[in-house]
């Protein structure tokens, strides 16, 4: 079982960093299989930086074999059955990078879009659809939301040189929350290897690099869900459970 300070974390603050999470070799060949699908031609979006970084890459589930199956050991397995049970799947997947001649910010936000097969049904529990790279999302209730949990892979240290992740403690309870305010803002330093663990709806915020760095701050960023099932008859775009890959979307999407 997860340690129980981990899962009080998680439960009070809306957040937990898990040293040592996953191992260094497997940190390597993620890593490498990244930049073999960004440098391939495939489905994966990608935005580039001036001297040819991947920033940011989404639709990574098809393309890079192992983000389906290294979490489904160790601690992060234990982590995700001890928060969500034993139905939970993995159903969104994005890559981050600050690379040095590409750094970037992000306001104080909560991530409430999710992934869905389609997001053109009525319902009063999700609204504002948008496509994300060909992917239909929507705003998910905070009824869903609190069913979900997200695990940041850290492939690089990370520090205050390269731009890391502030949260802020407490505002997981609703999608108006504050918590504890920006001025309890926790600061998540890292070692390659280390995951965050956090509640969709805790509120963060992204700095920028230091002028002058050589550091990247590579990140897989892995959302889960607690049941293959969504209320109003939606359907996750993908859902990846601990034992088989069930592909929720309709086979119309890729008629000819």
């Amino acid at each position: 079982m997860m340690n129980d300070n981990a899962l009080q974390q998680i439960q009070s603050n809306g957040f937990v960093v898990i040293e040592n999470a996953i191992e260094l070799a497997t940190v390597q060949s993620l890593c490498a299989q990244c930049e073999q699908a960004f440098l391939a031609e495939s489905d994966v979006q990608r935005a580039r930086s001036s001297r040819g970084h991947v920033y940011a890459a989404r639709n990574l589930l098809d393309v890079v074999p192992e983000i389906q199956t290294f979490w489904r050991t160790g601690k992060p397995l234990q982590l995700l059955r001890s928060v969500l049970g034993d139905r939970f799947g993995l159903v969104r997947v994005l890559f981050f990078d600050k690379p040095p001649d590409r750094t970037w910010t992000l306001p104080w936000h909560k991530d409430t879009a999710i992934a869905v097969a389609d997001n053109s049904r009525r319902s009063s529990l999700f609204s504002r659809p948008t496509q994300k790279s060909g992917v239909p999302h929507v705003v998910a209730g905070d009824d869903v939301l609190h069913q979900m949990l997200t695990l940041r892979f850290h492939l690089d240290d990370v520090t205050d040189e390269n731009g890391p992740l502030r949260v802020i403690p407490g505002s997981h309870v609703s999608s108006t929350s504050e918590g504890e305010g920006s001025e309890a803002a926790v600061t998540i330093h890292a070692a390659a290897g280390d995951l965050l663990a956090m509640r969709p709806l805790i509120t963060h915020s992204s700095g920028s690099s230091k002028p002058g760095t050589k550091r990247h701050r590579r990140i897989l960023h892995l959302e889960f869900a607690a049941d293959v099932n969504l209320p109003d008859g939606y359907q996750w775009h993908d859902f990846v459970a601990a034992s088989m890959h069930v592909d929720t979307r309709d086979p119309s999407d890729f008629a000819p």
